[in-house]
Protein backbone atom coordinates (compact mmCIF):
# COMPACT_ATOMS: atom_id res chain seq x y z
CA UNK A 1 0.00 0.00 0.00
CA UNK A 2 2.79 2.44 0.91
CA UNK A 3 4.63 1.58 -2.32
CA UNK A 4 1.48 2.34 -4.32
CA UNK A 5 1.12 5.71 -2.55
CA UNK A 6 4.76 6.56 -3.30
CA UNK A 7 4.39 5.73 -7.00
CA UNK A 8 1.10 7.66 -7.18
CA UNK A 9 2.75 10.68 -5.54
CA UNK A 10 5.61 10.53 -8.05
CA UNK A 11 3.13 10.47 -10.93
CA UNK A 12 1.33 13.52 -9.48
CA UNK A 13 4.65 15.37 -9.11
CA UNK A 14 5.63 14.58 -12.69
CA UNK A 15 2.23 15.76 -13.95
CA UNK A 16 2.60 19.03 -12.03
CA UNK A 17 5.87 19.95 -13.77
CA UNK A 18 5.32 22.73 -16.30
CA UNK A 19 4.83 21.57 -19.87
CA UNK A 20 7.67 23.92 -20.94
CA UNK A 21 10.13 21.52 -19.31
CA UNK A 22 11.07 18.49 -21.32
CA UNK A 23 12.67 15.34 -19.98
CA UNK A 24 16.32 15.16 -20.83
CA UNK A 25 17.19 12.10 -18.79
CA UNK A 26 15.58 9.27 -16.81
CA UNK A 27 17.32 7.32 -14.10
CA UNK A 28 16.78 4.38 -11.81
CA UNK A 29 18.77 2.61 -9.17
CA UNK A 30 19.02 0.34 -6.17
CA UNK A 31 20.10 1.66 -2.77
CA UNK A 32 20.96 0.43 0.71
CA UNK A 33 18.47 2.13 3.07
CA UNK A 34 19.50 3.72 6.39
CA UNK A 35 23.27 3.42 5.95
CA UNK A 36 25.10 4.41 9.14
CA UNK A 37 27.01 7.66 8.53
CA UNK A 38 28.08 10.63 10.70
CA UNK A 39 24.98 12.51 9.43
CA UNK A 40 22.42 10.12 10.97
CA UNK A 41 21.67 7.92 13.93
CA UNK A 42 19.84 4.62 14.04
CA UNK A 43 16.15 4.90 13.14
CA UNK A 44 15.59 1.15 13.29
CA UNK A 45 15.04 1.09 9.53
CA UNK A 46 16.85 -0.85 6.83
CA UNK A 47 16.40 -2.82 3.66
CA UNK A 48 16.65 -1.88 0.02
CA UNK A 49 15.25 1.11 -1.85
CA UNK A 50 14.37 1.37 -5.52
CA UNK A 51 14.68 4.92 -6.84
CA UNK A 52 13.52 6.38 -10.14
CA UNK A 53 13.52 9.91 -11.47
CA UNK A 54 13.44 12.31 -14.36
CA UNK A 55 15.88 15.18 -14.98
CA UNK A 56 14.68 18.00 -17.20
CA UNK A 57 16.40 20.41 -19.57
CA UNK A 58 18.74 22.84 -17.79
CA UNK A 59 17.21 26.07 -16.51
CA UNK A 60 18.17 28.85 -18.89
CA UNK A 61 20.83 31.16 -17.45
CA UNK A 62 21.66 28.96 -14.44
CA UNK A 63 24.87 27.20 -15.54
CA UNK A 64 23.33 23.87 -16.53
CA UNK A 65 21.25 23.45 -13.36
CA UNK A 66 18.69 20.70 -14.06
CA UNK A 67 15.40 20.34 -12.17
CA UNK A 68 14.36 16.79 -11.29
CA UNK A 69 11.50 14.79 -9.79
CA UNK A 70 12.08 11.40 -8.22
CA UNK A 71 10.73 8.77 -5.90
CA UNK A 72 12.24 6.19 -3.59
CA UNK A 73 10.34 3.10 -2.47
CA UNK A 74 11.64 1.02 0.44
CA UNK A 75 11.01 -2.66 -0.30
CA UNK A 76 10.90 -3.56 3.43
CA UNK A 77 7.99 -1.24 4.22
CA UNK A 78 10.13 1.43 5.89
CA UNK A 79 10.32 5.08 4.80
CA UNK A 80 9.57 5.86 1.16
CA UNK A 81 9.50 9.36 -0.30
CA UNK A 82 8.98 11.54 -3.38
CA UNK A 83 10.67 14.82 -4.13
CA UNK A 84 11.79 17.64 -6.39
CA UNK A 85 15.12 19.38 -6.64
CA UNK A 86 17.95 20.63 -8.81
CA UNK A 87 21.31 19.15 -9.73
CA UNK A 88 24.20 20.01 -11.99
CA UNK A 89 26.90 17.98 -13.63
CA UNK A 90 30.57 18.94 -13.20
CA UNK A 91 32.34 17.07 -16.00
CA UNK A 92 35.91 15.85 -15.60
CA UNK A 93 36.24 14.04 -18.94
CA UNK A 94 34.14 10.86 -18.95
CA UNK A 95 33.98 11.01 -15.12
CA UNK A 96 31.79 13.60 -13.43
CA UNK A 97 30.48 14.81 -10.10
CA UNK A 98 26.74 15.55 -9.74
CA UNK A 99 25.75 17.46 -6.57
CA UNK A 100 22.11 18.28 -6.00
CA UNK A 101 19.48 19.13 -3.47
CA UNK A 102 15.78 19.39 -3.02
CA UNK A 103 12.78 18.70 -0.83
CA UNK A 104 10.96 15.42 -0.23
CA UNK A 105 7.71 14.31 1.35
CA UNK A 106 7.94 10.97 3.17
CA UNK A 107 5.60 8.37 4.68
CA UNK A 108 7.49 7.52 7.91
CA UNK A 109 5.60 7.56 11.22
CA UNK A 110 4.97 11.01 12.71
CA UNK A 111 6.17 9.78 16.10
CA UNK A 112 8.56 6.88 16.69
CA UNK A 113 10.52 6.19 19.87
CA UNK A 114 13.33 3.65 20.34
CA UNK A 115 12.04 1.38 23.15
CA UNK A 116 15.56 0.69 24.48
CA UNK A 117 16.90 4.25 24.66
CA UNK A 118 13.70 6.31 24.80
CA UNK A 119 15.06 8.55 22.02
CA UNK A 120 12.76 9.74 19.29
CA UNK A 121 13.69 8.24 15.92
CA UNK A 122 10.98 9.84 13.78
CA UNK A 123 12.14 12.31 11.15
CA UNK A 124 10.68 15.41 12.81
CA UNK A 125 8.55 16.76 9.97
CA UNK A 126 6.70 15.49 6.91
CA UNK A 127 8.80 17.66 4.53
CA UNK A 128 12.56 17.08 4.56
CA UNK A 129 15.66 18.46 2.87
CA UNK A 130 17.33 16.13 0.37
CA UNK A 131 21.00 16.82 -0.41
CA UNK A 132 22.68 14.30 -2.67
CA UNK A 133 25.92 13.75 -4.52
CA UNK A 134 26.92 11.27 -7.20
CA UNK A 135 30.15 10.25 -8.86
CA UNK A 136 29.46 9.03 -12.37
CA UNK A 137 30.99 7.86 -15.59
CA UNK A 138 29.64 8.34 -19.11
CA UNK A 139 29.50 5.00 -20.91
CA UNK A 140 28.52 6.62 -24.23
CA UNK A 141 26.44 9.59 -25.45
CA UNK A 142 23.20 8.20 -23.94
CA UNK A 143 24.15 6.02 -20.97
CA UNK A 144 25.94 6.69 -17.70
CA UNK A 145 26.31 5.00 -14.31
CA UNK A 146 26.52 6.77 -10.95
CA UNK A 147 27.42 5.80 -7.40
CA UNK A 148 25.29 8.10 -5.29
CA UNK A 149 24.49 9.15 -1.75
CA UNK A 150 21.05 10.57 -0.92
CA UNK A 151 20.34 12.04 2.54
CA UNK A 152 16.96 13.12 3.92
CA UNK A 153 16.54 15.12 7.13
CA UNK A 154 14.90 18.21 8.57
CA UNK A 155 18.27 19.85 9.40
CA UNK A 156 16.73 20.74 12.78
CA UNK A 157 14.85 23.58 11.12
CA UNK A 158 11.40 22.06 11.57
CA UNK A 159 12.08 20.32 14.88
CA UNK A 160 14.95 21.57 17.06
CA UNK A 161 14.71 18.60 19.44
CA UNK A 162 15.88 15.85 17.11
CA UNK A 163 17.01 15.10 13.57
CA UNK A 164 17.96 11.46 12.94
CA UNK A 165 17.93 11.62 9.12
CA UNK A 166 18.28 8.68 6.76
CA UNK A 167 21.12 8.04 4.31
CA UNK A 168 20.81 5.89 1.21
CA UNK A 169 23.79 4.75 -0.88
CA UNK A 170 23.61 2.91 -4.16
CA UNK A 171 24.04 2.75 -7.90
CA UNK A 172 21.85 4.26 -10.59
CA UNK A 173 21.78 4.06 -14.36
CA UNK A 174 20.94 7.16 -16.43
CA UNK A 175 19.53 7.29 -19.97
CA UNK A 176 19.72 10.62 -21.83
CA UNK A 177 17.39 11.51 -24.70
Amino acid sequence: MRLARTLTSLAVLAAAVPASLSAQEVYGGVYAHAVDTPFTFDTGEGGTDVQAGVRFDPIEGLADVQPYVFGSANLSGDTSFVGVGVSWKAELGPVYLRPGGGLVVHDAPELRVDPETGYRTDLGSRVLFEPEIALGVDLDERWSVEASWVHISNARLFNREQNPGIDMMGLRVNRRF
